[in-house]
């Protein structure tokens, strides 16, 4: 039962990092492998920061047996004399102090990726044990803390110092003195932070992810060129060959220990590595890594706290990145596929304004209108392919979500490539009249390997996680500078573009096509679905239920025969349904165009058992579909046509013999004499003829005026009744295919595209026509 008093007592304060212990979600998004990477990443953009401020030239990352993670670097060195306001070290206030940091002004960092300043504080709050060593004049000063609370550990190996020895907390609200552990060159200077994520804070099934930390090592080698990142597994044992693990030692302790003594010593540093003068070095790393490897299990992953016996991972024991092209070499390593495009290169600075909250000498917030500067910097290419790949970066820290950069990169290539597609329709076959040829962004993605950066001071981004930036008047910015140098080489008017643009525009304008064509198969479908569900044509005379074992379904050549018919038919299981004229040649035609017409839409609904691969013929309503057209050639004509619209969309039916053709007469003799009121019904003209001889031979007398029949609806109900329509009397012909592949080379040569070959076929096989073959 809730209390009913509540006062100040029932109030709870968390003062310092016990606020990031109680609720890590809001600050790391989640306590499982996803967080635990995220506050790796926090200490690795740190240390890039150093190098975006021109500062840093070397990072090492090491995964320690005990499953402590260490990042090194050789910046400048966290600031160890005492901050006036908190009069705690600098050391202290960045390690323990939300929101404390060098970042909230313009002067140490122009553009960096860790600018809330809870990166470092919420690491060391969720450790067991954090340990710092800073490099700074001439000394090197080392603090530890326990779960974010600074102090002293006394271990028993200090070569192996553990989370678990003693730990005794500064007093509350005292300064922690800095321990000077040794010495240095008076001009080097970094920092060391290496933690032990705390098992209280994270789940079981939280891992450091070995993959996840090399892609992003490698994505950051890209973006800053000319930083050397190394990542070293001590969990992988050493390869025993003393003079290559003298080496690993070597590298490994020169990036921890030690930096280049003067600026232009680092400079020229990386001047003799692009220009390969450690190439021997090199080598021999790399063939130690390879004997590494082959004696390396196979487990990719590390505990936060993993067992002695714990296997080993598969793969090197050390990884260096260093490259000198940038976002091109990031495009080039992204690319899969043959490439339609070489990369593109967009890269220039502009200028925004932005109000924000500036401290002033009394430490006071105030708002100020700062102009910013934003340096773009934008590779791109396109390659075979529909899988699009954009990876999007602010000051090195990627923003998977995008965010205002890369909406002004879109929007501007979307302008772009429309304008480019219009101003070469001609030359690219697009109907600018259609207004269904339309270039879309998903026709230009298709394809698309893009890297998009900026770099800007003190960046929005959407939450502590910076997975979207959202910095406003970047967009502009981005836009203004792709627009104007990506029109150059799309057009072809930038040297060298021509035959690139032209093969980009050829490959988006077939997106277009693609998903244009795409798009109608989907309506088709829908169409289809529809029609096939939906309630029957109103002209459908249809008979009563129950009698699908012997329903008939007549397709009746015109209105004027459907009225006869009507009167003619036995409506307990004869169906009629007229079509005018004659229907669509389906052979040339294509599924949305058969679909569209309305005769073929109506035979499909009848039938009622759908078309094409979705045919089946367990579902159709009748067991015979009877084509009844007139005797002439026009009625052929139209048997014809709905037997192509049969064999195409609802084979099943003929294949199983359900397809017959009536056989109306074409004339009637009238009987005189005795036999008055009788009639003989002719099929043929030979066969009118061969019944008058043989009436006259057997001296049979009849009316002179012979009945020649111009169409169905010239009869009256009984006479089509008895025959056309009467099983009793009637005559029917069952439409065959024996032979499927023969079948389909005739309706393809008798009814389909090629006029030539039907040409031919007409004449070759004129001196043979048999009369007796066709039903006129």
């Amino acid at each position: 039962m809730a209390k009913k008093d509540y006062g100040a007592d029932s109030l709870t304060v968390l003062e310092g990092l016990d606020a990031v212990r109680k609720r890590p979600g809001m600050y790391i998004g989640t306590t499982d492998t996803q967080g635990l990477m995220h506050c790796l990443w926090e200490i690795i953009d740190n240390a890039v920061d150093e190098a975006l401020a021109g500062a840093c030239t070397h990072i090492v990352v090491t995964l320690h047996k005990d499953g402590s993670v260490e990042v090194a670097d050789n910046g400048r060195g966290i600031p160890v004399d005492v901050e006036p306001k908190t009069k705690l070290t600098g050391v202290e206030v960045v390690l323990t102090k939300l929101h404390a940091g060098a970042k909230f002004g313009n002067a140490s960092y122009n553009a960096a990726g860790g600018l809330h300043g809870v990166g470092s504080s919420v690491v060391n709050a969720l450790s067991s044990r954090l340990d710092v060593e800073v490099d700074r004049n001439g000394n090197t000063y080392h603090m530890a803390f326990h779960q974010g609370h600074p102090g002293v550990y006394t271990d028993a190996d200090p070569e192996h110092p553990s989370p678990d020895s003693p730990f005794r907390k500064t007093r509350k609200n005292r300064p922690t003195e800095l321990e000077i552990i040794g010495h240095v060159k008076p001009k080097t200077t970094g920092t060391r932070i290496r933690y032990w994520a705390d098992p209280e804070i994270f789940n079981d099934t939280a891992r450091f992810d070995y993959d996840q930390l090399i892609d992003r090592v490698r994505q950051t080698s890209f973006l800053v060129p000319g930083l050397k990142l190394d990542v070293v597994d001590e969990r992988i044992e050493a390869t025993g060959d003393e003079h290559v693990d003298e080496l690993i030692e070597n590298d490994i302790g020169a990036a921890q220990a030690a930096a280049a003594e003067t600026a232009d010593d680092e400079d020229a540093a990386i001047v003799r590595a692009s220009a390969g003068d450690d190439a021997i070095a090199r080598t021999e790393a790399e063939n130690m890594q390879q004997q590494a490897e082959a004696g390396a299990a196979t487990t990719l992953e590390a505990t936060v706290s993993p067992q002695p016996d714990a296997p080993t991972p598969g793969h090197r024991r050390l990884e260096e990145f260093c490259h000198t092209g940038g976002v091109v070499d990031f495009v080039d390593f992204l690319s899969q596929g043959e490439p339609v495009s070489n990369i593109w290169r967009i890269t220039g600075q502009g200028t925004y304004h932005e109000e924000t909250q500036a401290v002033d000498e009394h430490g006071d917030l105030h708002a100020q209108d700062i102009t910013r500067a934003c340096d773009v910097d934008i590779a791109l290419r396109w390659v075979n392919g529909y899988d699009t790949t954009i990876r999007s970066f602010v000051n090195v820290v990627a923003t998977p979500g995008g965010g205002m950069h890369v909406d002004g990169f879109l929007n501007a290539v979307t302008r772009q490539v429309r304008k480019a597609v219009e101003d070469n329709a001609r030359k690219l076959k697009v109907n600018l009249k259609d207004a269904k040829m339309k270039v879309e962004r998903d026709d230009i993605l298709a394809g698309l390997v893009a890297v998009v950066t900026v770099r800007i001071a003190e960046p929005q981004f959407q939450g502590q996680t910076k997975d979207v930036l959202g910095t406003a008047q970047v967009k502009p910015v981005v836009t203004r500078i792709v627009d104007r140098q990506f029109a150059e080489m799309i057009t072809g008017s930038k040297r060298g573009y021509k035959e690139q643009s032209s093969r980009v525009l050829e490959k988006i304008v077939g997106e277009m096509h693609a998903r244009i064509q795409a798009r109608k198969t989907k309506e088709v479908a829908r169409r289809k679905t529809a029609l096939e569900s939906a309630s029957m044509p109103p002209k459908l005379s249809d008979c009563q239920p129950g009698n699908d074992d012997v329903a008939e379904l007549f397709i009746v050549e015109g209105d004027s025969a459907l009225g006869t018919a009507k009167a003619a038919r036995n409506s307990a299981f004869q169906a009629l349904l007229p079509i005018r004229g004659k229907i669509l040649n389906v052979q040339k035609a294509s599924l949305a165009q058969m679909l569209s017409n309305k005769e073929c839409a109506a035979i499909i609904q009848v039938v009622g058992a759908g078309s094409g691969a979705s045919f089946d013929l367990s579902q159709a309503r009748y067991n015979k579909v009877i084509m009844m057209t007139d005797a002439d050639v026009d009625g052929a004509h139209i048997r014809t046509l709905l037997l192509t619209l049969f064999y195409r969309y609802m084979r099943p039916l003929i294949e199983a013999g359900h397809v017959y053709a009536a056989v109306p007469p074409l004339h009637r003799i009238a009987l005189t004499g005795p036999r008055k009121g009788e009639y003989i019904y002719t099929y043929s003209d030979d066969e009118l003829a061969g019944k008058l001889e043989q009436l006259d031979r057997d001296h049979i007398s009849y009316a002179d005026d012979i009945q020649r029949y111009k169409g169905l609806g010239e009869m009256d109900a009984n006479q089509l009744a008895d025959t056309t329509m009467d099983p009793r009397t009637r005559l029917l012909r069952r439409i065959r295919m024996e032979d499927a592949e023969r079948a389909a080379g005739i309706f393809s040569l008798l009814m389909g595209d090629e006029v030539p070959p039907r040409r031919q076929f007409i004449v070759d096989n004129a001196d043979d026509f048999d009369r007796s073959k066709i039903d006129t």
